[in-house]
């Protein structure tokens, strides 16, 4: 199984937008990211965001590139500061999943799932960026596999 965990695109201050879309630089980072993904052929069953406007976007623009067989779906328990664990316990090991939130909640959920607690951080994410959780059956560890950012250095 894999688990790809994305952080949304950059996007309007809650001053120029109240529900704080993708900018245009936003939108541009997450098709260039969508598009090396698309272009490893990367695979996910399907991509699912949280309630907020702009990973629903983020979602769209990935699932626009991807094209997963189980679309694009809303799912509560994944803004900023929702239980990490409740989402680690309902992942299935069966499905390649693309899950689209926020920090803090992306950085903790990986590195729940890699150490088996939430304090430290394992990765940084970026905006509109990727980073592949990979998980051992046999075993049932995870590590993280690869990275995918729109900013190097």
């Amino acid at each position: 199984m894999s688990l790809y965990l994305v952080q949304h695109g950059r996007c309007l201050s809650k001053s120029e937008d109240p529900d704080q879309s993708l900018s245009d630089w936003g939108i541009g980072q997450v098709e260039r990211i969508a598009g090396v993904a698309k272009n490893y052929n990367i695979n996910v069953s399907s991509i699912e965001h949280s309630v907020k406007k702009r990973a629903r976007q983020t979602a769209e623009i990935m699932a626009a590139a991807l094209n997963p067989p189980g679309g694009v779906r809303e799912k509560t328990g994944l803004k900023p500061m929702d239980d990490i664990e409740a989402v680690a316990t309902r992942l299935d090991p069966g499905e390649d999943i693309m899950l689209v939130g926020h920090l803090p909640f992306m950085e903790r959920l990986a590195c729940l799932l890699t150490t088996g607690k939430a304090e430290h951080t394992v990765i940084k994410f970026q905006n509109g960026g990727i980073v592949c959780l990979d998980r051992e059956l046999e075993k049932e560890t995870w590590h993280i596999k690869w990275a995918l950012m729109p900013e190097i250095g």
